[in-house]
């Protein structure tokens, strides 16, 4: 997300002065969604199983939702700037403009969204609980299970996911050096992105379902791959702004009686600093 008006992203409103916003893929999801959820229902209840299907995929929308709104009420505590909330075919995204100025302000963060997908899990299997047995209690005991799945496969410390982001953190408190926890989480988000598929090709059982599978693991797989690639050129540049400039390319700082000149204390090239 580059702004709030990004091509083929709709608006749907606004918390907290951020755009909240979905793509068209979104909804095409949705609706295999409910077709796909649709069947389970149906021996269940009278009730019309498409209509509780959808029930369930809007409900499950609406957790990550709550979700992302997690990092955002986060981010904004520490004074970030968050451009725009989105929900996509995967999941959700919310675009923090700059980086975490500590370890700590990055852990948490990163792990507030799989503790709220936790909450919402925990939340959701005592109301089932308490509804006993029925429709109502099958459809909220489902979002349960989604949530805490969510929470669960967020936490792998591998970027761009969630856990990624909480692993770089504690590997950048341990060190002292960023750099050093975005490679490793980002060639943990690598390894991550080729297990799934060979997951999915090991467990390949009833063709249907096996390609269905094989399928969501390759798109997931590629998003992953991807978020965890430009993480690891992120660190590139990161090593390269951190390193030490020859001292034939620094600024000469010069003192005139209303103080230091204006000129920064180090620069790409001796050019920069004017008299």
């Amino acid at each position: 997300m580059s702004d709030s008006h990004r091509p083929g992203a709709w608006r749907i409103g606004r918390l907290f002065g951020v755009d909240l916003l979905i793509r068209p893929s979104l909804l095409i999801l949705g609706a295999i969604l409910v077709v796909v959820f649709a069947p389970r229902y149906e021996n269940w209840t009278d009730t019309n199983p498409y209509v509780l299907s959808t029930i369930f995929v809007v409900s499950l929308y609406v957790s990550i939702l709550v979700h992302e709104i997690a990092h955002l009420v986060m981010a904004r505590s520490y004074g970030m700037r968050v451009d725009s909330v989105t929900l996509h075919l995967l999941g959700g995204e919310t675009l923090i403009a700059g980086q975490s100025r500590t370890p700590s302000q990055e852990l948490l963060t990163s792990i507030v969204g799989p503790a709220a997908s936790l909450a919402i899990a925990l939340g959701a299997f005592g109301v089932s609980d308490a509804l006993g047995t029925g429709t109502a209690a099958d459809v909220v005991w489902s979002i349960a299970v989604v949530n805490l799945i969510v929470a669960i496969f967020n936490m792998i410390p591998g970027l761009p996911l969630d856990g990624g982001r909480v692993f770089r953190a504690v590997i950048w408190m341990v060190t002292r050096d960023e750099e050093v926890g975005i490679r490793a989480a980002g060639w943990v988000g690598r390894l991550t992105a080729v297990a799934l598929v060979v997951a999915a090709l090991v467990t390949f059982g009833d063709a249907e379902e096996g390609v269905l599978n094989l399928l969501v693991a390759a798109m997931v797989a590629v998003v992953l791959w991807q978020g965890a690639s430009q993480a690891l050129r992120s660190a590139a540049r990161t090593a390269r702004i951190n390193q030490p400039l020859p001292a034939s390319s620094r600024c000469p700082v010069r003192h005139h009686r209303q103080g230091p000149s204006p000129c920064p204390q180090i620069c790409t090239a001796p050019s920069c600093c004017v008299p």
